[in-house]
C-alpha cells in the first residue's frame, strides 16, 4: 500500500493525521478501525487516543510505531489483542514491547 492510498483510507474514515517529514502520524481522538487493511506503508505512527484495529495485516515493516492510548488488535498476526498475547512481559507496557518487536523485524514477511 502506498502512503497516498493510506491517507485516502484515513480521510475516508474521518481519522485525523499529520505529516511529519516522510512519516504519517495518526492523531485521531478515538479508536482507529482499519481492520480490512492487509498492509501498511512505511513510516506510520499510530498516536491516536484509543485502540487500533488492524485485524487483517499480514506483515509490518520496521518503520511502524504504536504510541496510541490503548491496545492494538492484530488478529491475523498474533490471533487477537496484543495486550492479551501470552508473550507479554509483566511490568512492561505492551505497546513498548510491540514497538521493539517491530523494530527487530519480527513481523516482516
Amino acid at each position: 500500500m502506498t502512503k497516498e492510498e493510506f491517507i485516502k483510507k484515513l480521510e475516508a474514515k474521518g481519522y485525523s493525521h499529520d505529516i511529519e517529514g516522510d512519516k504519517i502520524v495518526v492523531v485521531h481522538t478515538g479508536f482507529v478501525d482499519l481492520e480490512s487493511l492487509g498492509s501498511l506503508p512505511k513510516g506510520v505512527e499510530f498516536k491516536n487516543k484509543g485502540a487500533v484495529f488492524l485485524n487483517s495485516l499480514k506483515s509490518m515493516g520496521k518503520e511502524i510505531a504504536f504510541t496510541n492510548g490503548w491496545d492494538v488488535n492484530l488478529e491475523s498476526l498474533i490471533g487477537g489483542w496484543f495486550g492479551e498475547w501470552e508473550g507479554n512481559i509483566e511490568g512492561i507496557n505492551s505497546n513498548r514491547l510491540l514497538n521493539k518487536m517491530i523494530k527487530e523485524g519480527l513481523f516482516e514477511r
